[in-house]
């Protein structure tokens, strides 16, 4: 049976796969204006709403460019809404509604590009309504004393021969100066490898917040990937997912994550 080719949107360009690819530089952008809007045929309701509790079967296996980005993925801060103690698992929701995503990290030595295997990869991000869990900083989750006496959105991988993990999860929610993003962590043995975040594409934000039932709730966000106050203008372009709708109606969202030595 011949492979069905698959749409990957990149930072900046499209790749399709089993049928040769298109690499192009990631996107840039200034001030608060949106970094790498991609013109693509999708519709909010293309995808599931809910949370991950209506997928069944296996998921295709993630793809991932073909030329690794073999740089070192620059370092950024732990955040106030880190916490301890997080569980492995592969569905990090805990039953939380919406859009299901299934992010996939990539970890190879930055010098190498050769896979970091038995990485101990740590994510957490906030819920469609832009809050954390756990025992956090009040900033995290002020008021919300169900959100502090839980754990959804937080999880654990270790990388298997390839240096890849896979979590599913929501699509994050923003809240006010942050652009929508994900926390990471890798630890190989007591060696902390890297601390950094990730960010989504502007257009696949704006599709989701706008159309989603999941996200309807919410205003309209205040910042663009070029306004973020975490990144500056010229790191945030770097530092965006690719991504593709598979057939489950689940956004897959994807990245390689250059260790330094």
């Amino acid at each position: 049976m011949p492979m069905k080719r698959r749409t990957i949107i990149l930072g900046g360009g499209v790749l399709l796969a089993g049928a040769g690819a298109v690499f192009m530089a990631r996107g840039s952008g200034s001030g608060g204006a949106p970094i790498s809007r991609h013109s693509f045929d999708w519709k909010a309701s293309d995808f599931r709403s809910g949370g991950t509790a209506g997928i069944s079967g296996e998921l295709p296996e993630p793809i991932f460019r073909a030329e690794p980005q073999c740089i070192a993925t620059l370092a950024q801060t732990l955040g106030p809404c880190h916490t301890s103690d997080v569980p492995i698992r592969s569905d990090v929701t805990d039953g939380v509604t919406g859009l299901p995503t299934r992010i996939s990290l990539r970890l190879v030595e930055a010098a190498t590009c050769k896979p970091v295997e038995g990485a101990d990869v740590e994510i957490w991000h906030a819920d469609a309504r832009g809050v954390y869990s756990g025992e956090a900083a009040a900033m995290c989750n002020a008021e919300d004393a169900e959100a502090r006496g839980t754990s959804f959105l937080r999880g654990r991988q270790i990388s298997d021969a390839n240096g890849i993990v896979s979590f599913l999860t929501v699509y994050p929610g923003w809240y006010p100066s942050r652009a929508v993003h994900i926390h990471l962590r890798a630890l190989l043995g007591d060696r902390e490898l890297l601390v950094s975040q990730l960010l989504f594409d502007d257009a696949l934000s704006d599709l989701v917040y706008q159309g989603h039932p999941d996200y309807a709730a919410r205003p309209v966000r205040a910042t663009m990937n070029g306004g973020d106050t975490v990144f500056s203008l010229s790191e945030a372009a770097h530092f965006i997912f690719d991504f593709e709708k598979l057939d489950a109606g689940v956004l897959q969202a994807s990245y390689t994550v250059g260790i330094a030595a």
